[in-house]
């Protein structure tokens, strides 16, 4: 039998907590919280105030918009259909680069992404996580290291990384869109 997935802020925190390996106890002291207080907002007991957000986002470094509960335009597609409009934003506050989430929520074994790279954009550091994604690039151009290994991908290419550290840069003039598919969610 199927039922509705959770699609509640209090599920999105437990499965950013969990995937960051986090326990309550870890998570509450960070933002100087009680432990039950924390499992009330996870159960959906208890709503955080927009300053408790700020503070969970940062714990857990996702954008406070992140967090933000957004509903689709029709109930009866809430937590199954995500409308253009009602995307989440989120990432990885490099600028540059906005990044939406494709997936109902945060609670699935993988999540996915719609990326979009300004022109002349980069990120600043090289990333290592222990993810496994493929991406599909859908406009622009955009050039990638995947370990030692430089690649530009093409509109209709594709790329998989698998924990490598890896970097992007979009050094042309257009911008380039992007979908990843990201194992287990890291936003």
């Amino acid at each position: 039998m199927l039922h509705d997935p959770p699609h509640t802020l209090g599920a999105d925190l437990r499965a950013l907590r969990k995937t960051r390996g986090m326990t309550l106890t870890e998570l509450a002291t960070r933002m100087d919280r009680s432990v039950g207080w924390l499992s009330q907002v996870e159960r959906d007991i208890s709503e955080p105030s927009i300053t408790d957000l700020r503070h969970l986002a940062a714990a857990l470094d996702v954008s406070v918009s992140m967090l933000a509960r957004h509903q689709s335009t029709d109930q009866a597609e809430d937590g199954f259909v995500v409308r253009r409009g009602t995307r989440r934003p989120f990432g990885s506050r490099v600028s540059g680069l906005v990044e939406e989430l494709l997936s109902p929520d945060l609670t699935d074994d993988f999540e996915m992404v719609h990326s979009t790279f300004e022109p002349g954009s980069q990120i600043g550091e090289t990333v290592t996580r222990p993810t496994q994604e493929v991406g599909y690039l859908l406009s622009g151009r955009l050039d990638l290291t995947i370990g030692a290994r430089d690649f530009t991908i093409h509109p209709g290419d594709s790329f998989r990384i698998r924990g490598e550290p890896f970097r992007w840069a979009n050094p042309y003039p257009e911008v380039a869109t992007a979908i990843w598919v990201i194992a287990p969610p890291v936003y």
